[in-house]
């Protein structure tokens, strides 16, 4: 079988559509919609009920606006299956969509190299590339997420690494039903693990893809953060953590061992014995170092 042609700029143009989702973004999602105006695609926006001017921006760049009634709850999931099914009621010869959060640019030359990485390559469903944290030197909470974005490029096997910015075939979205729009997080890397149990593939290109503006400049932003990955964790297991990829199982038993037993053993063994304090905060310190040196080297 010969090598699938590379399509042209007109023809990339015709088969990819754009959905940007956003609440209360502001000048973030200024940013956002400038850099995806210019490439030709179809471009839909979804509101989730913001209170601030974002509807009126999204007109500016010409964007088709969809706003999310709040008597429902309002989530990522919701809004980008919102944001798929305009643009194929506009658009249904679509092959291709985009998907970008309103706190996200995106890079000159991704569309392009993402839709050559997928037409190359008939069994991929979807495509991620290489996010970039935009101010991630301004708050520890930033360098962290900046750390969360390295990975490897590749077939994917963790399906954590896979988010909501992406790349991904519009058959495959529409046969799988899109992303679960009762889950408040996790909802992107459990599209993916039903993708590859379906028996498609995910893969992250060597391609900059995009510029994350995480803006986190206080504990509890980043605590909201944390608590809504843990209920991720949570939530994908229970629905995949018995299927063939075992789903975050490894993961949610981690928690329960070092986030419960562990530290219920720790209260009821040193009132006998104080040096399990010392003993057992040193095997968190290592466990913490031993993780993160496995996961960012």
């Amino acid at each position: 079988m010969g090598r699938p042609a590379i399509l042209s700029h007109a023809q990339t143009v015709k088969e990819v559509g754009i959905v940007v989702i956003g609440r209360n973004e502001g000048a973030r999602l200024a940013r956002c919609l400038e850099s995806v105006a210019g490439s030709g695609c179809a471009l839909v926006y979804v509101d989730s009920d913001s209170s601030d001017d974002s509807l009126a921006i999204a007109a500016t760049f010409g964007a088709d606006a969809v706003r999310l009634e709040p008597s429902r709850a309002l989530s990522a999931a919701r809004a980008r299956n919102a944001g798929f099914e305009r643009l194929l009621a506009t658009r249904p010869g679509l092959r291709f969509v985009q998907f970008l959060d309103g706190d996200c640019t995106l890079e000159p030359g991704w569309i392009a190299a993402a839709v050559q990485a997928l037409a190359r390559a008939p069994r991929r469903a979807a495509v991620i590339g290489h996010l970039r944290e935009r101010h991630a030197q301004s708050s520890a909470y930033n360098r962290l997420c900046a750390l969360e974005w390295r990975s490897a490029p590749g077939e994917l096997e963790d399906y954590g690494a896979f988010g909501g910015i992406s790349m991904i075939r519009t058959d495959v979205f529409g046969e799988l039903g899109g992303f679960r729009p009762d889950m408040i997080a996790g909802e992107d890397s459990e599209l993916a693990v039903r993708m590859a149990l379906a028996g498609h593939a995910v893969a992250k290109i060597d391609c900059a893809m995009a510029t994350h503006d995480a803006a986190m400049t206080r504990f509890s932003q980043w605590w909201r953060r944390a608590v809504r990955a843990g209920h991720a964790i949570g939530e994908r297991a229970r629905l995949n953590g018995r299927s063939a990829v075992r789903d975050c199982v490894r993961e949610r038993n981690s928690t329960v061992l070092w986030g419960l037993v562990f530290p219920l053993t720790i209260l009821l063994t040193a009132k006998w014995n104080r040096w399990m304090i010392f003993i057992t905060t040193h095997l968190y310190l290592i466990h913490f170092l031993l993780i993160n040196i496995q996961r960012y080297r």
